[in-house]
């Protein structure tokens, strides 16, 4: 016979935390999700912070009209 497989229930997902690249758990009761830990949350909040990460965003024609004092 072979083994049962696991139910979604028991099955954890592992994710790589954004900041110091560690496997870690993904579980709800981690507060810090998906960062392993409070210092790598506050890591990544501060290089946003520090604009080291930015979304780049195209103007739009509106943005252009303001640009131009029209």
């Amino acid at each position: 016979m072979s083994e049962p497989k696991p139910s979604a229930a028991t099955k954890q997902v592992m994710v790589r935390c954004p900041s110091c690249s560690e496997t870690v758990p993904y579980r709800i009761d981690n507060p810090y999700r998906p960062f392993c830990s409070k210092g790598c949350k506050a890591i990544d909040l501060g290089a946003w912070a520090s604009e080291q990460f930015r979304v780049e965003v195209k103007p739009t024609t509106e943005d252009l009209l303001d640009n131009d004092g029209l």
